[in-house]
């Protein structure tokens, strides 16, 4: 049997790649070894892999109880014999998520539960555009200076993907129960102390907004500052060229992550697989929790808001899907 090999990513302060293994037949002591790589390093990138929508699927529950398993991230619609059709207009519900998730993001932290970790594994890559870009949240609140560090050790921020997407983009959804696009926004702490680790890391993105205890002003700058110090560091940012059959793990408790524009027309397979977080480390709390109804009032009047600022950015214009 081939031993694994785990080769840090060059010139970065996280992130490597395994070679020697197949994720479709592991043992238990391949897993141990790829599980504490993966806690040391953030991300594992697995060439040549080609995992199928099952494969991916038993993988991801290696790791915990799965949101989704291999689901389409792509641009194209998939027919039900398993082949990719017809190119999603850019305009759409779908594809407007797919273009909000060119912002810094970590997964599901709009859920009462945010992600453990998450997976992709690529079909179809365009030749240009369309990579996915990481940031080391450890290495970044590491570099953090003292004062900043005690400032923001007790701050927490709402997250919600409705602000994001009316902040980024413009886009107002339509807000409907058991989507993502809900009414709810879930208080969580900006500095995480992570539940296998215990390094601390940022645990903010474009998600979070309305930090408890600060103005609106006050608030949104200490975001936008600190993500920004995040990713100015070349060592803490790695950006990833997919190449069809790859398969890349990324730890949603200590790592950002965002992906890169392409051309919409032309074709962008990905299938992603995401594991829930454990509600000891991951819950912030569920909807008829009497907290929830203070992000909802939050949420509900930074939306206001957003609507008169938000006025010629990208999606503004399909208003008639607002709420």
């Amino acid at each position: 049997m081939t031993k694994i090999a785990i080769s840090p990513i060059p010139h970065k302060v996280f992130g490597a790649i395994a070679t020697g293994v197949s994720l479709r037949e592991l043992s238990d002591a391949e897993f141990a070894t790829l599980h504490e790589a993966f806690l040391t390093y953030g991300f594992l990138v697995f060439p040549d892999q080609f995992l199928t929508d099952a494969e991916n699927i038993a993988y991801g529950k290696r790791f915990g109880e799965l949101e989704f398993g291999a689901l389409p991230m792509s641009n194209q619609e998939r027919r039900a014999d398993g082949s990719w059709g017809d190119i999603i207009d850019a305009k759409s519900r779908r594809m407007r998520s797919s273009i909000g998730n060119e912002g810094w993001h970590t997964d599901s932290t709009f859920k009462p539960l945010s992600s453990k970790c998450a997976m992709l594994s690529a079909v179809v890559v365009p030749e240009e555009g369309g990579q996915t870009e990481f940031a080391d949240m450890r290495a970044a609140y590491a570099a953090l200076d003292d004062a900043t560090r005690d400032r923001i050790e007790t701050l927490a921020a709402y997250h919600s993907i409705v602000f994001s997407q009316a902040n980024d983009l413009g886009d107002f959804p339509t807000l409907e129960d058991g989507t993502s696009f809900h009414g709810e926004a879930y208080l969580r702490p900006l500095v995480k102390r992570h539940p296998e680790t215990g390094v601390k890391s940022l645990f903010l993105a474009r998600h979070a907004f309305a930090i408890p205890g600060l103005d609106r002003q006050e608030s949104r700058s200490m975001i936008k500052r600190l993500i920004e110090f995040a990713v100015s560091e070349p060592t803490r940012v790695y950006r990833h060229q997919w190449q069809a059959g790859e398969t890349l793990l990324w730890d949603n408790r200590a790592l950002l992550h965002r992906a890169m524009p392409y051309d919409y027309l032309k074709p962008r397979v990905l299938l992603g697989t995401r594991v829930a977080g454990e509600p000891a480390s991951e819950l912030a709390y569920y909807p008829d929790d009497p907290a929830a109804s203070t992000g909802r009032d939050v949420l509900a009047a930074e939306l206001l808001l957003l609507r008169q600022e938000t006025a010629g950015k990208r999606f503004h214009e399909a208003i008639e899907e607002s709420i």
